[in-house]
């Protein structure tokens, strides 16, 4: 089986990553990623803002929860957790950003093309813990309640249009989503110690306003053919989507989603695996299981969000561990890439790339307090890899 499926020279357009090109690289790596040197070197000592990064790269704190935005009169939510990034006409991008609280809902800072600041505005409003999410190749952001027979909101970046439920993608602890424009389905990850892995199929695709859910069955181990079946009642009114069908697969603790170059990873933070889903094939094995690190003590633990960069790497972020953002490279290569100190009851939560690749904005969720309403949102600029 080919390990891994990356695309170097990606193109960031719009609300998600739009690869182009023909450069495919396949590893060769016979197990999962394994502790080495990082592409960026080592951290150095914590700066400023108390980030730790590796020589080159800069901090910035762009909000705080309870403040006000820098340079606008927006005032920046509680637990901030998942996001992404969206170019916009001037050049520029917006980030959205979830909050995990009940009410909850979603935030967004707007950006010039120099990387200033220009404005900040609410884009969802009245919703429970809205945890993490996924952005659509029709530039909008899917916000997830993770909570039981929670809902997706499809939302709008730029705030000018109402959001909408979108009932048809299931009724159940929603965590994160990844759009795969090749077989027009959205994939969905289940918060839940036995939860499960799911695809949306729509109608129509570019409107999530009816379709079918579908759930991922395999048999015991991990890794191997998967297989798709549609879930019989997605409301859950029949009992929960998670044990409607015998076949499907568990997983504990479904979190981050990440979508490119026909492969979907997500991970589980019960057993701190990320895995990928090699959707041409419909085949699934282990980018990464702490467990199966060969020596020494395993860099990721608490694996949550996952984003990947223009080179092929993915960024992992930690609920907890060292409160690190690791990078696994394409050559099943895994190692941290900055760590936030002083941070200890908190999570690392919403990595995304700017549309150029150039900068990367995350939230520690709860702050040096550990308190939802403590949060800090950063970003980081320096010589990504392209």
């Amino acid at each position: 089986m080919e390990r891994r499926f990356f695309l170097r020279g990606a193109v960031l357009a719009g609300s998600a990553a739009a690869f182009g090109g023909t450069l495919w690289r396949t590893a060769a790596a016979a197990a999962p990623a394994q502790p080495g040197a990082g592409p960026y070197g080592a951290l150095g000592a914590a700066d400023a803002n108390g980030v730790q990064l590796p020589k080159g790269f800069t901090s910035r704190v762009i909000a705080r929860t309870g403040g006000k935005v820098t340079g606008t009169d927006y005032t920046w939510h509680p637990a901030p957790d998942g996001g992404a990034c969206y170019a916009t006409d001037d050049g520029g991008w917006i980030y959205v950003s979830n909050s995990e609280v009940t009410p909850g809902g979603a935030g967004a800072v707007r950006f010039g093309a120099d990387g200033g600041i220009t404005g900040a505005h609410r884009v969802l409003d009245g919703t429970r813990n809205n945890c993490a999410g996924g952005s659509t190749p029709w530039h909008t952001w899917l916000s997830c309640e993770e909570v039981d027979r929670g809902y997706v909101f499809e939302t709008d970046p730029w705030g000018a249009k109402d959001a909408v439920r979108r009932d048809a993608m299931g009724r159940f602890k929603h965590e994160a989503a990844a759009a795969d424009p090749e077989r027009k389905v959205v994939y969905l990850t289940e918060d839940e110690s036995d939860g499960c892995f799911y695809r949306f199929r729509p109608t129509s695709w570019g409107d999530l306003s009816a379709g079918t859910l579908e759930v991922l069955t395999m048999g015991e181990g991990t890794e191997g053919k998967v297989g798709w079946t549609e879930v019989p009642d997605p409301t859950g009114g029949d009992g929960r989507t998670r044990h409607q069908v015998d076949a499907a697969k568990h997983f504990d603790g479904g979190e981050g989603c990440y979508y490119a170059n026909h492969t979907c990873w997500f991970t589980t933070k019960g057993d701190n695996r990320v895995w990928q889903l090699n959707c041409a094939d419909d085949t699934i094995e282990l980018a990464y299981d702490d467990d199966l690190v060969d020596a020494g003590d395993a860099p990721l633990t608490g694996v949550d969000n996952v984003t990947g960069s223009t080179s092929g790497d993915l960024f992992v972020a930690e609920d907890g561990g060292n409160m690190e953002i690791c990078v696994i490279t394409p050559d099943d290569v895994i190692a941290p890439f900055v760590r936030v100190t002083g941070h200890e009851e908190s999570e690392i939560t919403g990595p995304a790339f700017s549309p150029d690749g150039t900068r990367l904005y995350f939230s520690s969720q709860r702050g040096p307090t550990g308190a939802d309403t403590d949060g800090v949102t950063y970003e980081i600029t320096g010589p990504f890899r392209s």
